[in-house]
């Protein structure tokens, strides 16, 4: 059975649960139940398009990005292959292009192969 946390406006413990949300009693503030349980669950990392990343996908890179620290630009349609994702940031994945190695990309730029 999962505990009732403390209230975070007040960090009074005379809170219950009605439906989705908490209720304090005291202060009367409410918090989302989903909001605690989607932390759990840790970070969805997701592409261009919304489709969910794992780490070992292949990515196509979607526009011409520089590359800092490197004379080569990354060229639109560029494929990374068996990506890593970045612990607790759901915005960059690391990878290597044939060209480029140790590449940390934004996933913004990026789709799912």
């Amino acid at each position: 059975m999962s505990t009732i946390p403390a209230c975070p406006q007040c960090s009074l413990e005379n809170t219950y649960a009605d439906g989705d949300r908490y209720i304090c009693a005291d202060c009367g503030y409410e918090w989302p139940i989903v909001a605690e349980t989607s932390d759990a669950a840790g970070v969805v990392v997701r592409d261009s398009n919304g489709n969910v990343l794992a780490d070992g996908d292949t990515v196509v890179v979607i526009k011409d990005l520089k590359v800092k620290g490197s004379s080569i630009p990354l060229k639109q349609g560029a494929v990374i292959r068996n990506i890593r994702l970045v612990e607790d940031d759901a915005e960059h994945i690391e990878g290597n292009s044939e060209k480029i190695k140790g590449l940390v990309l934004k996933t913004c730029f990026l789709r799912k192969a």
